[in-house]
């Protein structure tokens, strides 16, 4: 006979409504582990999306994600000749705002130049950009289909092609644009901020400005040698892919994964002392049971047993249900949630340490119950 599921029948519902509360709260704690990962995987998407080896940007920055780059386009065909690049490319990044079905779309529109090195290559409908001039490929996040046309500074792009889960660090939805037409909208002044700066006698900036150069090369070369050989011409810095995906995750969003952190780790500490006060709650009402077992000679392991084996079902269960409920909802949070069976193999194996931990308020009062209880009125 198993006294500890013996004593969960005897109290079910309150053991179900007790199992869903901590369901809840360590459904809080998984979603907290899916937005860190989340973070991580949203700031390394559009970083990886390329599928190039080097980005070149403007010397002394750390850009084109971390800082503000900009550098001559005609730097991409001195970075083709390098020893080692199969081929290179401009890229410019920037945020815009966009009117779309009568609101506010806020995307993260990304230039590159059509048959060179920054074009998305995973999309999962429509095609390619083709035409030269006012096309776009979205993510599907922004709520654009195929066929929809969207208003981007003074002009407006056709939707061909749509990809998924392609965003920036900040969680915004990207498009894509030919290199031309982002630099348009980039660099592009306004005409009446055009006649001011004629009049003023201002030459007006050159739109051939990129925010980066990426560069893919052949399978035989080294990301660092070629890095290293940019770099000596001492006017670009150089970043390898790996060094780029580095830079973004211990630095542009490395406060959030933080804050994120603190967060769950608060949680489990909340969620421990519930289950600690749940079975020193649950112990203290069957102390006179207790006592009688002692009374009867159970060894002190049976009655251990019985309150780490009640806990343990606590936890496991409301991890289950945790687990469930974030199943189902987490496909409607704002910000992606990435939940990888490590990270849930990890958690549960936490959670079994907290109850077994939590139980020693339960199994302390129990070993410390005198057996004449059993015998009083």
């Amino acid at each position: 006979m198993n006294l500890a599921f013996r004593d969960v029948r005897h109290n079910l519902f309150r053991f179900v409504l007790t199992c869903l509360g901590l369901g809840l709260l360590l459904a809080v704690v998984l979603s907290m582990v899916g937005i860190y990962n989340g973070l991580v995987v949203d700031a390394l998407t559009i970083t990886r999306a390329p599928r190039v080896d080097v980005w070149l940007v403007e010397p002394g920055t750390k850009g084109p994600f971390a800082e503000a780059s900009r550098i001559p386009a005609e730097l991409r065909e001195a970075v083709a000749r390098l020893h080692g690049v199969a081929a290179a490319g401009g890229v410019t990044y920037q945020t815009a705002e966009a009117e779309f079905v009568g609101g506010s779309l806020r995307v993260y529109v990304v230039g590159f130049e059509p048959g060179r090195p920054g074009a998305p290559e995973d999309l999962v409908a429509g095609r390619p950009i083709v035409a030269s001039h006012y096309e776009l490929v979205a993510d599907r996040r922004t709520g654009l289909a195929l066929g929809d046309r969207l208003r981007l500074g003074r002009n407006r792009f056709e939707v061909v092609g749509l990809v998924e889960n392609h965003v920036n660090s900040g969680g915004d939805p990207a498009v894509y644009l030919t290199l031309r037409d982002a630099q348009t909208l980039q660099f592009d002044l306004a005409p009446p901020a055009a006649r001011v700066q004629r009049a003023r006698g201002a030459l007006p900036q050159s739109q051939d400005t990129l925010n980066a150069v990426v560069a893919r090369l052949h399978p035989d070369a080294s990301p660092e040698d070629v890095a290293r050989s940019a770099h000596g011409w001492k006017h670009l810095s150089t970043l390898t892919q790996a060094e780029q995906e580095t830079l973004l995750t211990k630095s542009v969003v490395d406060r959030a994964r933080r804050q994120i952190g603190l967060f769950m780790a608060i949680l489990l500490v909340v969620s421990a002392v519930v289950i600690a006060l749940i079975l020193y709650t649950m112990t203290m009402e069957k102390l006179r049971s207790i006592a009688t077992l002692k009374l009867i000679g159970a060894p002190d392991r049976t009655i251990i047993g019985l309150i780490v084996q009640q806990a343990l079902t606590l936890g496991g269960v409301g991890f289950g249900l945790g687990v469930l409920l974030v199943s189902v909802v987490k496909d409607h949070f704002p910000r992606r949630v990435v939940l990888e069976t490590e990270n849930a193999l990890v958690l549960a194996l936490i959670v079994a340490g907290v109850c077994i931990l939590s139980s020693g308020l339960g199994v302390r009062a129990a070993l410390a119950v005198d057996p004449s209880t059993a015998l009083g009125g």
